[in-house]
């Protein structure tokens, strides 16, 4: 496929102009990251947002593949010597790797099957004579083929052979084929059983012991659920349309009359049918709709992910942190501004110990100390007793007090990156350090811990591992730089999602700034090793410098544009510092005055919205929360009782809500509006603060059913 063809395509498929996808293409294949596209060449792509341009990036990468998969069967085909004008030209017409594998399926290399033993033996003019469903006695005409030397002992063997050959045929047929996957992918059902010896050790899926649906209307979590069950031994699972309809289109296909040949034919189709084609295509059916479960729970997790990594931060502010814990005490960290860790002891204001007096008295003493503003406090074993605690303490300044979910810390304290941020210090320091952080800053803090630990997905461990990792490496590398860095500030982990960096020149900036002390101008950065023009092109405008010689240093305008800002300052008759959050100033340009040919209207609109406000967070402001202090445990729980909750995971059947007895529950999907809700992500976010009631409890399996239905959301 040329490449205007393609971009024709993607077009056509994305509902967008060529030109877009063209220059789209152009800018990816030259280097450019997609968070560079979209925010500084609007002009080039027609404004084309992070997911658009994804898009075109993995739509692109398909179908590169399959042209790749189209040269390559074409080249053994032609070595083959079966290479005939219709077959090249249906090869390169075909628009699916699945068309592509049909058309090659008869020529591609095989082990030895009953069909080509068959040939082996002399018997395919016979599957011929048969396919041609014109002659009468077949056995008298089978009496020809009969050959002791090659093991054809008698007519039966002789037709047997045949009928292999006329099977194999069939099966391989491509217009026979793509019949029966549509009919599968209509009507085929997900069957699922337990398997026999395994119905106390798989209770987990005892839902799966017997059931049934089609896999057209299966939802994701359920076809993970099964093949993870399958995987594990505890499931068997067959997935075929019904037989008898199958059979139908075979024999529309294959049989021309009644005749004693076509009855031979008939028993092939069957044959073909039960031994080959039905097992190849619930292969390919299989592999389809696990691609389209994994791509359905990829999208969920991208989607907490992007949500948890946006959450609102506390910002600058001096924190101690609280890692709760009963025999082992509550580790207590004190954190500057900038996260940097100032002093760290244990505290045991709890049972066994329940040193009370003295745990108060240090803490009040830590808050005096290192001028403490805020409090963060894990929300893990002892979480909500600490939070209590800490709440009846009277120290001498406001404080807040917030819980924090600290899934993936322990991931993190244990991490070489950990270690290398401190060698001194052991998991439980740095364990609340990072609960301390992620309250400042979670964006920060969370690019250091592997996004499959953070525990907001849904079958992470079952899908495709590669094509999550893209994803969730999509979601992190455009909310960094949707956010901006502080270059001065940042750590390395950060500072390597930015566009254009990646770890080894994000090391090269943080040993710039270590021998040489903090940038004073973007400029600056061309001094650091193998920072480029190219990576100053695609990094330069999501990395901030707070007090830089130069104000728009701080501000997600492209130093490409700087000359822009003058020519507004001029306009304006005023210095650049003048302009900055000026609004009444920036009114008066007009827009139109200043177009020329790098910069057109969007970027003009976006660098005065970036002049209003510089250097502005996209994330929200932080929000306070309290749990119901009445509940502590499971067992406080009693159907009816409406409580405020945060929102921890999303999935597709529904929210997990934490109510703050150390056990999420569930709002499924069909409990969570009066109206009907097709996509959770539609009526909540992740950390929203909800009101629910609980309408059941099991206490023994843990298991918490929530509703949001029919209550006020005073949040």
């Amino acid at each position: 496929m040329t490449s205007e063809a393609y971009f024709v395509k993607i077009a056509l498929e994305l509902n967008l102009k060529a030109h877009q996808v063209k220059n789209t293409v152009m800018l990816l294949d030259e280097g450019a990251t997609v968070p560079f596209i979209a925010r500084y060449r609007k002009e080039m792509t027609g404004s084309l947002d992070e997911v658009k341009i994804m898009a075109i990036r993995d739509r692109l990468s398909q179908l590169r593949e399959l042209d790749k998969r189209r040269e390559s069967i074409l080249e053994t085909l032609q070595e083959q010597g079966n290479l005939t004008t219709d077959l090249k030209e249906k090869i390169n017409e075909a628009e699916t790797l699945s068309e592509l594998e049909d058309l090659y399926l008869p020529y591609r290399p095989k082990r030895r099957t009953r069909a080509t033993i068959a040939k082996e033996r002399g018997l395919e003019p016979l599957a011929k004579i048969i396919m041609s469903q014109q002659y009468g006695d077949m056995y008298a005409r089978a009496e020809g083929f009969i050959n002791p030397d090659k093991d054809i002992e008698d007519e039966n063997a002789a037709i047997q052979g045949a009928l292999d050959i006329i099977s194999e045929w069939i099966s391989e047929h491509t217009y026979t084929r793509k019949r029966i996957r549509s009919l599968f992918e209509r009507d085929a059902m997900m069957e699922s059983k337990v398997a026999k010896g395994k119905e106390t050790e798989g209770e987990k899926y005892r839902t799966y012991f017997e059931h049934k649906e089609k896999i057209s209307r299966a939802p994701s979590h359920r076809v993970l659920a099964v093949f993870r069950g399958e995987k594990e031994g505890f499931l068997k699972l067959m997935i075929r349309p019904d037989e008898n309809k199958a059979l139908e289109i075979l024999n529309s296909i294959w049989l021309r009359n009644d005749s004693d040949a076509a009855g031979l034919v008939r028993d092939a189709v069957k044959d073909s049918y039960k031994r080959l084609l039905a097992p190849s295509i619930e292969t390919e059916i299989r592999h389809a709709i696990k691609e389209k479960a994994d791509e359905k729970a990829i999208g969920v997790f991208a989607e907490n992910l992007k949500q948890l990594l946006m959450a609102p931060p506390l910002g600058g502010k001096s924190v101690l942190a609280i890692d709760p814990g009963f025999r082992t005490g509550c580790k207590v960290v004190c954190l500057d501004k900038y996260g940097n860790l100032l002093h760290n002891e244990t505290i045991f204001p709890h049972p066994p110990e329940r040193q009370i007096k003295q745990s108060i008295n240090k803490l009040v003493n830590l808050v005096d100390t290192y001028d403490i503003e805020a409090i963060a406090i894990g929300n893990g074993t002892a979480g909500r007793e600490t939070e209590s605690f800490v709440k009846r303490i009277r120290f001498n300044r406001d404080l807040v007090a917030v819980i924090v979910n600290e899934s993936g810390a322990s991931i993190y304290s244990a991490s070489k990156i950990a270690r290398e941020e401190f060698p001194d210090y052991d998991v439980t320091v740095r364990g609340a350090v990072s609960i301390g952080r992620r309250l400042m800053d979670p964006l920060a803090e969370l690019v250091k811990i592997d996004p499959k630990s953070i525990g907001v997905g849904q079958y992470q461990h079952d899908v495709n591992q590669n094509a999550l990792q893209q994803s969730l490496s999509d979601v992190v590398v455009n909310c960094v730089n949707s956010v901006g860095v502080e270059v001065n500030t940042c750590s390395k982990e950060l500072l390597t999602y930015v566009s254009g960096l990646g770890p080894s020149l994000a090391q090269n900036v943080i040993d710039y700034r270590r021998e040489h002390g903090a940038f004073t101008s973007r400029e600056a950065f061309k001094a650091v090793p193998r920072f480029g023009a190219k990576a100053f092109e695609q990094a330069a405008g999501f990395l901030r410098i707070r007090n830089g010689e130069n104000p728009l240093d701080r501000s997600a305008v492209h130093p490409e544009s700087y000359y822009v800002v003058e020519k507004f300052a001029k306009k304006l008759n005023c210095s650049i510092p003048d302009l900055i959050g000026n609004n009444e100033l920036l009114k008066r340009l007009n827009l139109e005055d200043f177009v020329d040919d790098n910069v057109g209207i969007p970027t003009l609109k976006d660098i005065v919205s970036e002049l209003a406000k510089p250097g502005r967070d996209p994330r929200k402001n932080i929000k306070m929360f309290e749990f119901d202090p009445n509940v502590h445990h499971i067992e406080d729980l009693k159907p009816g009782m409406e409580l405020p909750g945060i929102v921890t995971n999303i999935t597709a059947f529904g929210a997990f809500v934490d109510v703050g007895v150390h056990q999420d529950g569930l709002v499924h999907l069909s409990q969570m509006a009066e109206a009907y809700v097709s996509d959770p992500n539609e009526v909540v976010r992740l950390n929203q603060h909800v009101m629910v009631s609980v309408m059941d409890v099991d206490i023994r399996r843990k298991r918490i059913q929530l509703s949001m239905k029919g209550v006020s959301q005073k949040f």
